[in-house]
């Protein structure tokens, strides 16, 4: 009897069928739910709903024939959503959206609302044409999915942050050694000093002043180390420049013009010491040999990053030596061969003409 009444209803839709029309058992015989409504009268009712539709929505026919679709909203239903499907029937527009409905009983589904408009040979609007197609276990997994991602998002924040107080407790434990390093190089650096005013022989006292130098040049490494925020990448080039000014600083000597073209190159912090330790050897006889008996002078320093190779270039305007006859010899400079092998370095002297060049080249931080 059903089916009957579904029948004659769809033979009074008139829009370019006829009795028996193959379109209008489809639509009355498809398990995809369907209705049809009907614009020129008030408040578009629906005119025609299908089995699949009633099975659907729990509503029998006579329960549904003349009511609008919003009958099946309920009051968890997405208002944007039905201000969309309002404005696009308004427009006259096709339209496709997800809607929360209510069934008879009271239990909700969710509608995937496919709307289109249905116009005569002259373009006015008889109908509108309605599928659903109930997609909650589509939406309730895109829901479990949605929780879930956000559930392993605040895991990744609650790791990350974490990782990051780890982290930031790292560096200041690692800052806080490095400032008492620092501190401690400083005071043996002063008791030293006093004990060499007292030693008589100027040779011995010499030596002693030299192994202060190296002592002030690791206190100026973990200096740096301390004010650096990165506890695993060293400014090569911002040491260089604040080591040789400290070290023309306490010769007290202003006759010594300092130039420096300086970049920043970073190296492993783990290298620091060892850069630090050639550096002044190099500065301290730069110093010595070239601006010895009150010479006046430019010492010239350029620190640049050559691809992944860093440069480190110490220039002095004095007489100059044999670089041939100064090859080993001394501890300075076996000092500074030990450490560039330690720091996979390469450390040169030139002659500058006039002058002495010398060129460390070391590998960057990657």
């Amino acid at each position: 009897m059903q089916q009957k009444e579904d029948w004659r209803l769809t033979e009074r839709i008139l829009h370019e069928v006829g009795r028996g029309d193959p379109f209008a058992a489809a639509i009355r015989g498809t398990r995809m739910p369907m209705v049809i409504t009907d614009p020129r009268q008030r408040d578009n009712p629906i005119v025609f709903a299908n089995e699949a539709f009633q099975d659907l929505c729990g509503y029998a026919r006579d329960e549904i024939i003349g009511r609008n679709c919003r009958f099946l909203q309920g009051p968890d239903t997405d208002r944007d959503a039905v201000a969309r499907l309002r404005d696009a029937i308004r427009a006259e527009e096709p339209i496709n959206v997800d809607l929360l409905n209510y069934r008879r009983d009271g239990s909700t589904f969710w509608n995937a609302l496919y709307v289109s408009p249905v116009r005569s040979e002259d373009g006015e609007i008889q109908f509108y044409f309605a599928s659903q197609m109930d997609v909650t276990h589509r939406v309730e997994a895109q829901d479990t999915i949605a929780a879930q991602k956000a559930d392993i998002e605040e895991q990744v924040r609650r790791r990350t942050a974490d990782l990051e107080a780890a982290l930031e407790t790292k560096t200041l434990l690692l800052h806080e050694v490095d400032h008492r390093v620092k501190n401690n190089l400083t005071m043996v650096g002063s008791l030293l000093r006093l004990q060499a005013r007292a030693i008589p022989d100027r040779s011995l006292r010499t030596t002693l002043e030299t192994m202060l130098e190296r002592v002030d040049a690791l206190a100026t490494v973990h200096r740096r180390l301390y004010q650096n925020r990165d506890i695993h990448r060293f400014d090569a080039g911002a040491f260089a420049h604040d080591l040789t000014s400290d070290i023309l600083a306490g010769t007290g000597r202003d006759d010594i013009v300092l130039e420096t073209d300086v970049a920043s190159v970073e190296i492993r912090a783990a290298d620091a010491t060892a850069l630090g330790l050639i550096l002044n050897e190099l500065v301290v006889n730069a110093v010595r040999h070239a601006f010895a008996d009150d010479r006046p002078g430019t010492l010239a320093l350029k620190v640049y990053r050559d691809g992944e190779t860093g440069r480190i270039e110490l220039r002095d305007d004095g007489p100059g030596f044999d670089v041939d006859a100064a090859e080993g010899g001394t501890i300075g400079r076996t000092l500074v061969a030990r450490l560039s092998r330690q720091l996979r370095a390469e450390t040169v002297w030139r002659n500058a003409n006039p002058g002495t060049c010398v060129l460390m080249s070391f590998p960057v931080a990657t």
